[in-house]
Parts: structure tokens; sequence; C-alpha cells
């Protein structure tokens, strides 16, 4: 069965779509703050991230007219700031280590016992992680993409992506545990 998606903003986005202003303020002043957040948590730094939100609601109120409705505008603007992110990180030259011929042993069971800490060192933590880590392990986490989808958004293999994440947990955990938390 196909996802059915209703956007409760339609009105707003056909009035963008006529080139209203005032509608694409409301429509900036809707998704600004979680749309920041996502490039925040992908290109960690706060300029870049105020960055990447503005050409990214520039490009989305500029290519409106591609928006089908396909799904709502809000998850379209989001592939548009995650895009923009991860090619922000590509300027600085992220490197996404590919390790396909190697193996590793899957921990994953492991890893699932729940931490009981502060959301903010979590996000420090987090924000220490080396861009590789940090990017697969948002994207996998916090933006709810698979593995398999994060390796097209990326362009690397499916394992990398996995090998990456869970390499990130293991790394977080190791930078939680020196925290004494």
């Amino acid at each position: 069965m196909e996802a059915v998606y209703i956007d409760k903003h339609v009105e707003l986005v056909a009035n963008c779509r006529k080139g209203d202003r005032k509608a694409q303020f409301e429509i900036y002043k809707l998704y600004a703050k979680a749309m920041y957040n996502v490039a925040l948590r992908i290109v960690n730094h706060e300029a870049e991230a105020e960055d990447v939100l503005q050409e990214g609601f520039l490009d989305a109120f500029t290519r409106i007219e591609t928006f089908r409705g396909e799904t709502t505008f809000g998850l379209w603007l989001k592939q548009i700031i995650i895009n923009k992110s991860i090619n922000q990180l590509r300027k600085r030259k992220a490197e996404f280590i590919s390790i396909d011929d190697v193996d590793v042993a899957d921990n994953e069971t492991e890893d699932e016992e729940e931490l009981e800490l502060k959301v903010n060192e979590i996000r420090e933590a987090v924000a220490r992680l080396p861009d590789g880590y940090r990017v697969v392990l948002t994207l996998y986490l916090f933006e709810g993409y698979d593995h398999e989808e994060i390796s097209h958004i990326l362009k690397i293999s499916e394992n990398t992506s996995r090998t990456q994440y869970m390499r990130a947990k293991m790394k977080l955990n190791g930078l939680l545990e020196k925290r004494g938390a």
C-alpha cells in the first residue's frame, strides 16, 4: 500500500507558487527552526547551518514549481536542506571512509542499551564526532533514513553507511564514558 501524505499547508504552498512574499514568510516561520536543527546536526557549525538554511529556502522558493505534492512540503524542504548540508560538508572535503573490503563484526545488540544521559551531554558528544560518523548517525537516528537511503544521499555504499553508523555509535559511547556519564 502506498503512503498518502496530507499537507496541511497546501494553501500557503499554492500562494508561494504565485510569488506571494507573505506566504513565503509564513512558510519560513513554520519550518525555519526545524530545518536549522537538521542542518546544524549535519554540518556541526552554527554559521554554516544558517547559510544552509537560507540557501535551502531560497532554492525551495525558486524551484517551488517542481514541488509535485507527492510528499508534504516539509519533507520536500527537509530533503533540500539535507542535500545542501551534505554539499557544504563536501566543500570542506569531508571524507567518508570506504570500508567495503573490511569485515567488521556486528555489535549492534550490545550497543542497544539505553543511555540515560542528559541531552546536552549527548549533543556535545555527537558534535565532537568526525563528520562522516556524525552525518550517518544523524541521518539514521534523528532523520529516520535507512542505510539504503543514506547510501544514495551520501553517494557511499550501503555497507559503508552501516559501518560508519556502527563506528559512530562506538565512538559516541566512548566519548560519553570519558565524561563519566
